[in-house]
C-alpha cells in the first residue's frame, strides 16, 4: 500500500430526521483541526434520501467538500449499503483519515467499513491529534478500566479511522455564508441485493430528555444504598425537570437501566448541571461528566474522589441533604411564580 496515496480528512455524517446529528458537527470541528494541522482539506460524507439540502450545514460547520449518496435505498439506516458506499468513495477517493461518531450507527458502520478495506479501527475515541509531517492519527481513549489514556497509532494502514464520544469535540461556530464543492456519487447496489429490510420503525417516547442532550442531570451512586434510596434522584430530577443519570455501580445493582448510565462504559454528558449525589468519583465515572459547566456533588466522605472534579461540594448524608435541596428549590420556583402571576 502506497501511504502518500491517501489525502485528507473525512467526517461520516450521520443524519435523523432530515437534520444532522450533533456528533457529525462536532466531528467537523475536530476534523477542521486535524485537516488544517495536515494542510488538507476537510470532507463530509452524506449518506441519505432528500438530504442534498443538508450540504450547506456542512459547509458551515468546517467542510470543504461533501460527498454525496442520495438515493431512496439510503432512506433507512442498514449496514449493507451504507457500508458499500462509503468503501466505494474510499477507495476511489483515498482519504487519510475518517472519523465517526460513536453512536449505535457509527459504531455499525465504522467496524463493517474497517473490516471491509482491512484497516484499523480506534473506538470510542475521547482525544484526537495528527503529526503534521507523517500525518499518523493520534487517537486517544481511556484504557484499563479508566485508569490510563492509550494512543493508538495505525502506521501501515489507510483510511486511519476513529469512532468519537458524543459531546467530547467541540463543534464550530457556524459560518453562514460558506461554500464548499459538492459531489454527487450513485451506487452501484440495487434493493434486491440488500439482505435486510426495515419493516418498522419503533420510537422510543420520554417525557425528559436524552441524557446526551439534557441541561440539567442528577445522577445517583451506590451511596443512596438501594433501590429506594436511589427514589431520591428522581424527586429531585421532578422539581428541576431534569434527566436521572447513575454510576455503574447503581446499574449493576439493578437500580436503573444500563442506558442512564454514565461514564467511560456509558454515556458522556455536557450539562449546565450535574448532580453527583453518593458517587464517589471514581475515574471511569469522571470521564463522562467532567466537562459538565457546573458539577455539584453530596456525599458524606470528604476524602471523596469527586470533590476533586466538582465545583461545589456539599458533606453530608444525601438523605438529609437531597430532601432540604428539594424544598429550597420548591420554595424558590413557588415565589418565582407567585412574582410573575
Amino acid at each position: 500500500m502506497n501511504l502518500d496515496e491517501f489525502k485528507g480528512v473525512w467526517v461520516f455524517i450521520e443524519q435523523r430526521d432530515r437534520g444532522v446529528a450533533p456528533v457529525s458537527l462536532e466531528l467537523l470541528g475536530a476534523g477542521r483541526a486535524l485537516a488544517d494541522k495536515r494542510g488538507v482539506e476537510l470532507a463530509g460524507i452524506l449518506i441519505g434520501h432528500n438530504v442534498k439540502d443538508l450540504t450547506n450545514t456542512l459547509f458551515q460547520y468546517g467542510a470543504d467538500k461533501v460527498y454525496v449518496y442520495d438515493a431512496p435505498i439510503f432512506s433507512q439506516y442498514r449496514t449493507e449499503p451504507y457500508m458499500h458506499a462509503v468503501v466505494e468513495a474510499c477507495r476511489k477517493y483515498k482519504p487519510e483519515i475518517m472519523l465517526y461518531g460513536a453512536t449505535s450507527t457509527g459504531k455499525d458502520l465504522a467496524s463493517a467499513v474497517a473490516t471491509d478495506l482491512a484497516t484499523g479501527l480506534t473506538a470510542d475515541c475521547t482525544m484526537l491529534d495528527v503529526d503534521p509531517e507523517t500525518g499518523l492519527l493520534e487517537a486517544s481513549r481511556p484504557a484499563f478500566g479508566g485508569n490510563i489514556m492509550a494512543t493508538i497509532l495505525c502506521k501501515k494502514h489507510r483510511p486511519q479511522m476513529a469512532t468519537v464520544r458524543p459531546k467530547v469535540m467541540k463543534a464550530l461556530a457556524p459560518e453562514p455564508g460558506r461554500r464548499g464543492q459538492v459531489v454527487e456519487e450513485q451506487i452501484t447496489l440495487t434493493e434486491d441485493e440488500v439482505r435486510t429490510k426495515v419493516l418498522e420503525v419503533v420510537r422510543e417516547t420520554t417525557k425528559r430528555p436524552r441524557l446526551d442532550e439534557a441541561d440539567i442531570i442528577v445522577a445517583g451512586g451506590k451511596g443512596l444504598k438501594d433501590a429506594e434510596g436511589f427514589q431520591l434522584c428522581y424527586k429531585l430530577a421532578e422539581v428541576l425537570g431534569a434527566s436521572v443519570g447513575a454510576s455503574r455501580d447503581a446499574v449493576e445493582a439493578g437500580w436503573i437501566d444500563h442506558h442512564h448510565q454514565i461514564g467511560q462504559t456509558g454515556v458522556t454528558v455536557t450539562p449546565k448541571i450535574y448532580f453527583a449525589i453518593g458517587i464517589s468519583g471514581a475515574i471511569q465515572h469522571v470521564v463522562g461528566m467532567q466537562n459538565s459547566e457546573l458539577i455539584i456533588a453530596i456525599n458524606n466522605d470528604p476524602n471523596a474522589p469527586i470533590f476533586q472534579t466538582c465545583h461545589y461540594g456539599i458533606v453530608g448524608d444525601a438523605f438529609e441533604v437531597v430532601p432540604a435541596l428539594i424544598a429550597a428549590f420548591k420554595e424558590a420556583l413557588y415565589r418565582e411564580e407567585v412574582q410573575h402571576a
